[in-house]
């Protein structure tokens, strides 16, 4: 979407010399109907349900499921990971209360959770979700918190997680300007911030997101059979 490009995973990216193709579906790309020219696949996020019936979701799965069976490593960043999710047959059902904003996840201090997020204490991550995947049969649960227990999960070399790691400052800067203002009724919920807890703690948390981003995108590739 317009909104919910790949930002830091982009920079990553370049940075790591690696060339890429971008599929926006608001711009007009229609989304690749094979994996097969890619050695690895991201997917972002969306305002959207993976629920919706919408054609981009539909090729999306496709592509999530092409992706699987060729082995190609898949990344699902929010609704990218719910529709990984779905692609392994596990439901997007609607989360016990929304999250909106920074929060802390636990990994579950397997050795799989320590690789892919390279530390076994809690780790900041932005949020902005109202719904939640379900765990996929033959999936391996890596983080939760109270708010929502399935944040993160791997199946063989595939990661879904419903969490925001790919944010950098322009974007943080635009969402936390859309953050839901005081009266709104969202705001009953502890786990929905408004903008001046989102800023500030954007001042304390994305340098410590961006370093697990790095990490999870190091892994990511390295399963593609790449190098950064």
């Amino acid at each position: 979407m317009a909104d919910d490009g790949p930002a830091y995973l982009a920079r990553w990216l370049q940075q790591s010399g690696l060339s890429f193709d971008l599929a926006s579906v608001a711009a007009g790309d229609e989304v690749p109907a094979s994996a097969e020219p890619y050695d690895a696949i991201a997917m972002l996020g969306g305002a959207m349900s993976v629920n919706d019936n919408l054609p981009f979701l539909a090729r999306a799965e496709a592509l999530l499921r092409d992706a699987v069976a060729r082995g190609r490593p898949v990344l699902g960043h929010c609704l990218g990971g719910q529709m990984l999710a779905k692609a392994l047959g596990a439901p997007t059902t609607d989360n016990l209360v929304p999250e909106f904003g920074w929060t802390h996840i636990t990994p579950t201090g397997t050795p799989l959770a320590q690789g892919w997020f390279g530390r076994g204490t809690p780790l900041p991550v932005y949020q902005w979700h109202f719904q939640t995947f379900a765990l996929p049969a033959g999936a391996t649960l890596l983080a939760g918190n109270a708010a929502c227990p399935h944040q993160a999960f791997a199946f063989g070399p595939h990661l879904g997680m419903q969490f925001h790691i790919e944010v950098d400052a322009e974007k943080l800067n635009r969402w936390c300007s859309e953050a839901p203002k005081d009266g709104d009724p969202l705001r009953q919920h502890a786990t929905v911030q408004g903008e001046a807890a989102m800023r500030a703690d954007t001042t304390r948390f994305l340098a410590d997101s961006q370093a697990t981003a790095a990490h999870i995108y190091a892994r990511w590739l390295a399963l593609a059979g790449l190098s950064s």
